[in-house]
């Protein structure tokens, strides 16, 4: 049965300033445990805490730069280009180019806040 999606549905994102989180596909639009789609709109500036997720992430960049920290290294995705941080590596993401950064994340199995393993602010 196919399913259309009218609208996503916005979620509140973790960071230091807000970003925006349109949920297409996921847990709390769909009620899709399997999969989460959602475009993210991060200001300039913005970050995250890192986290060590259940689940891997593919993600998007459509606009701006995206910059993505692991243990290892730490990559700029630019406008076109794409990233897959897989289960369970730690990872912590951020805009921190002038004009923030606009970009499609994709999860597997569905993100979830019980999942994703924040680290503690303090």
């Amino acid at each position: 049965m196919a399913i259309k999606i009218n609208s996503p549905e916005i979620i509140k994102a973790a960071g230091n300033i807000p970003k925006v989180i349109e949920e297409y596909f996921g847990r709390i639009n769909t009620k899709t445990s399997d999969i989460s789609i959602a475009r993210m709109i991060s200001p300039a500036g913005w970050t995250e805490p890192g986290q060590r997720p259940d689940f891997d992430e593919y993600t998007v960049v459509l606009k701006g730069i995206l910059q993505v920290k692991t243990r290892n290294k730490t990559f700029s995705i630019r406008s076109g280009e794409a990233i897959m941080v897989k289960a369970g590596e730690w990872v912590q993401y951020s805009s921190p180019e002038k004009g923030g950064s606009e970009y499609l994340a994709v999860c597997v199995p569905a993100f979830s806040p019980d999942t994703v393993h924040r680290d503690i602010e303090k």
